[in-house]
C-alpha cells in the first residue's frame, strides 16, 4: 500500500494551526480488510478515502476507541437513555433515502453553515455517508414515525467504527449525539466486539472533546493504544 501527503492547509479545528494528512493511494483497491488493518494505526475513513493527520508541529488529533467490556454509563448518559425511551430505533439498509439526505442537509446547514459540506449534493452525500467499499450500516431514530436522527457506522472484524451522526436540531435537548454513541456501544456488545472507534479527540476543540465522556477510552498515543488521561 502506497501513501501520499497532502499540502499544508489551515486546520479546520484549531485556530492559527495548519494541518497535513497522509492518505492511502486512492487509485489502489481498498477494502474493508484494508481499513481493518489501518484503523488500528490511527487511520479513519472519509468517504472512500483512508487518512490520518500527520502535522509536523502538532499531535492534538488523538484516535480514540471505547473499551466495550469495561464501559460504564455515567449518570448523565443514563438520563439521556431515559429521556429517549419513546424513540423507535432500528437498523436499516445502507441505501440512499431522500428523507435521510434532507435531514443531513438540515443538520449541516445548521451546524456547519460556513463549511463546503453545507452545499453537499446527493453525490457528495452518497460518497461520504454511504461509502463504496466499506461495510456500512445505518441506525434510524424516529419519534412518532418522524425521522429525527441517523447514525452511520462501519462494521469491521475487530470493532464498529462511528462514521457520522446527524439529527434534527429542533430536538437538541434530547442529547441525540450521545444517544447515538450509546446505541453503537450496545450494538458493539451484541456483536461481541471489543471496541467502538470514535475518531479523533482534540482536547482544545469543544466539538471534538465529547469523546472522552465514554469511559474507559483509549487513544493511539506514541504509536500505542493506551488509556486517555483525565
Amino acid at each position: 500500500m502506497d501513501f501520499y501527503q497532502t499540502p499544508i492547509h489551515p486546520c479546520g479545528y484549531l485556530p492559527n494551526h495548519y494541518s497535513v494528512n497522509i492518505f492511502a493511494d486512492p487509485n489502489k483497491e481498498i477494502s474493508n480488510q484494508t481499513y481493518s488493518w489501518l484503523i488500528d494505526y490511527g487511520f479513519r475513513r472519509n468517504g472512500r478515502h483512508l487518512y490520518r493527520p500527520h502535522c509536523p508541529d502538532c499531535n492534538a488529533c488523538v484516535p480514540t476507541r471505547v473499551c466495550i467490556d469495561d464501559f460504564k454509563l455515567r449518570r448523565s448518559q443514563q438520563r439521556t437513555l431515559k429521556l429517549n425511551q419513546d424513540l423507535d430505533i432500528r437498523k436499516v439498509q445502507n441505501n440512499f433515502k431522500q428523507e435521510h439526505f434532507d435531514l443531513y442537509l438540515q443538520y449541516i446547514q445548521s451546524r456547519h453553515d460556513d463549511s463546503p459540506m453545507s452545499q453537499s449534493t446527493v453525490n457528495d452525500y452518497a460518497e461520504y455517508i454511504l461509502g463504496t467499499w466499506a461495510e456500512t450500516q445505518l441506525l434510524e431514530f424516529r419519534l412518532d414515525s418522524k425521522l429525527i436522527c441517523v447514525a452511520v457506522y462501519d462494521v469491521l472484524p475487530q470493532c464498529l467504527s462511528a462514521v457520522y451522526t446527524f439529527y434534527d436540531t429542533a430536538f437538541e435537548k434530547r442529547g441525540l449525539g450521545t444517544l447515538a454513541i450509546l446505541q453503537l456501544i450496545q450494538r458493539t456488545k451484541e456483536l461481541q466486539l471489543p471496541y467502538l472507534y470514535l475518531g479523533y479527540w482534540i482536547k482544545a476543540c469543544q466539538k471534538m472533546s465529547y469523546k472522552v465522556n465514554f469511559k474507559p477510552i483509549e487513544g493511539y498515543i506514541d504509536k500505542t493504544w493506551q488509556i486517555v488521561p483525565e
